[in-house]
């Protein structure tokens, strides 16, 4: 299949791009670069022993997105194209929403122009909000979004279903990400976030490699096994696997459907330093410091309707993911900048 996907140079979308690759089908891709690097591409070209299309345009650029259509016909689209950054999204929040609603409002209307009508789109665990149900299956309710980001990811979700619903020729599948870290085995494709890292694993490396003095750990006092919050990470790789595996959903015509992308397994922020430091023999300091607004105790999921319609199974554990974590930091501690 000939797939469309924005923001492909990124971090989940670099190693789909891979994955795409190596299961034999022909990713194009379509990246502003404001948070990724050409750099990635030409990694990911390295891996894959051949070139990857590669289209400097901006998904609210309709025009240059029309080129893009007008060069290539796709079977589907995958649209990681977005911003991401939490913190940023509650203190801009226009931001957000202009180039995340905007932008994906712009692709869609040009996606049905060209009789492109196939769609898997990179979504969040956090729609659940606060979690009525642990571990989290598909069926529970979507929760209060505490940010904008995670109400863009909303948002689109229910845009993408009303498309579907009053024109039953697309297929939607909505992919909801648990917390993906990790890199490719390699080393040579990975995490590069700007300025002091959001997530924990790239915050973690950067304090093992050097970058950081230490850990910050907020709240060590949630109803949990040792006080820190429990999450479901999940290996890169493993995600990128399941956006290859959902395109079997679309070729069997599947309307809307929603599939968590996750482990099933919580962690907590300690238990990801204590495997991370039995992995590479590296100690990382840490400070416990107040909770974070809009924090919640413990949020995992329950995967198994992937598992049962895709065939999809995470299959890397804790120890893979700070591995491959710390061989990418390690080889490139200032990231694609080295």
């Amino acid at each position: 299949m000939k797939i469309l996907v924005t923001g492909g140079a990124g971090y989940i979308g670099s190693h789909t791009v891979l994955a795409l690759i190596e299961a034999g089908h022909e990713p194009i891709v379509v990246d502003n670069f404001c948070n990724s690097s050409e750099k990635s591409l030409k990694a990911v070209s390295r891996l894959a022993g051949k070139d990857v299309p590669c289209y400097r345009v901006d998904i609210r650029d309709r025009e240059g997105l029309e080129k893009v259509f007008a060069e290539h016909t796709f079977d589907a689209c995958i649209h990681f194209a977005g911003l991401k950054c939490v913190p940023e999204s509650t203190r801009l929040p226009l931001k957000y929403y202009e180039n995340n609603l905007a932008g994906s409002l712009t692709l869609f209307g040009v996606m049905a122009e060209h009789h492109c009508k196939n769609i898997i789109f990179s979504s969040s665990a956090t729609v659940y909000g606060d979690p009525a149900i642990i571990p989290i299956t598909e069926a529970c309710p979507k929760g209060v979004t505490t940010n904008a980001y995670g109400e863009t990811k909303s948002m689109l979700e229910r845009i993408l279903t009303d498309i579907q619903k009053a024109d039953p020729e697309w297929n939607v599948v909505l992919l909801r990400y648990f917390n993906p870290i990790g890199a490719h085995r390699s080393g040579e494709i990975g995490e590069q976030p700007n300025g002091i890292p959001n997530n924990l694993m790239p915050y973690v490396t950067q304090v093992a490699v050097g970058k950081r003095e230490c850990l910050s750990v907020y709240g060590n006092d949630y109803d949990t096994h040792d006080g820190t919050g429990v999450r479901d990470y999940i290996h890169v790789c493993d995600l990128a696997d399941g956006h290859v595996k959902a395109l079997s959903a679309i070729q069997k015509g599947c309307g809307t459907v929603v599939y968590n992308l996750g482990t099933g397994t919580g962690y907590s922020v300690l238990d990801v330093v204590k495997a991370f430091e039995k992995a590479t023999g590296v100690s990382v300091p840490y400070a416990v410091r107040e909770r974070r607004a809009g924090d919640i105790a413990t949020c995992y999921s329950d995967p198994t309707k992937a598992e049962r319609e895709l065939g999809w199974k995470a299959k890397y554990n804790l120890e893979d993911m700070c591995r491959d974590a710390w061989r990418w930091q390690k080889n490139h501690p200032n990231g694609f900048d080295d």
